[in-house]
């Protein structure tokens, strides 16, 4: 498997394409500002197919492009914790960057904690990790040693907890229950900042100790 990133406006959240050249399809993790022609134009040079848009959460910043996803017909997944934020993204309003344009993400299929999807033939472990926001997940790619927490964790650090929704105590939680409990030489893929372990992040996060 293939994976490309791109760190994307207007304040530098990761978008991922997970691409299968065999079965010449990609799936995206994540829509922020300008993700849909990034992602269009990194399929098309593999040669692949976009067939399905993951959000890890319904922040604004991971949302922005999710519209035209849906527009081109793409499957789009998401945590109904989150669906009043999919549904009328103009509520975060107030803590986004002011003049921005908010539109509607329709999910075609709600994500659990405990559910495991198959896309490019490969199995994907749903994590409920909230705290950052109601309906953050992490996507586990058990096969390819990598997982995408979304904001719930970075490298050295935590997501915010004082925005509506985020609760403290339930971050901590969160990752030590289902960030931690993978294996350590876990590659995570975080929604901002560069790529960590689990290892790493065990052993120095100075926010949540493993």
């Amino acid at each position: 498997m293939i994976i490309e990133s791109s760190e994307l406006p207007p304040i530098g959240t990761n978008a991922f394409a997970l691409i299968d050249p065999d079965l010449k399809e990609c799936v995206v993790i994540d829509a922020p500002a300008e993700a849909y022609t990034w992602a269009k134009r990194t399929a098309e040079k593999h040669g692949c197919e976009i067939v399905a848009l993951i959000l890890t959460h319904g922040h604004w910043d991971h949302m922005l492009d999710g519209h035209k996803f849906a527009a081109a017909g793409i499957p789009t997944y998401g945590h109904k914790e989150d669906a009043v934020m999919f549904a009328d993204p103009s509520i975060m309003a107030s803590y986004a960057m002011p003049g921005l344009e908010f539109h509607a993400v329709p999910i075609d299929h709600w994500i659990a904690g405990g559910d495991v999807i198959k896309l490019l033939d490969t199995e994907i472990e749903i994590r409920h990790v909230p705290g950052h926001c109601p309906g953050n997940v992490l996507l586990y790619l058990r096969c390819e040693g990598m997982a995408f927490p979304g904001d719930v964790i970075f490298a050295g650090s935590v997501g915010r907890y004082d925005l509506p929704g985020g609760d403290v105590s339930v971050l901590s939680r969160s990752i030590q229950t289902q960030v931690y409990t993978l294996p350590d030489d876990t590659t995570l893929y975080p929604g901002h900042g560069p790529m960590t372990t689990v290892r790493a992040e065990k052993s120095g996060n100075p926010f949540v100790r493993g």
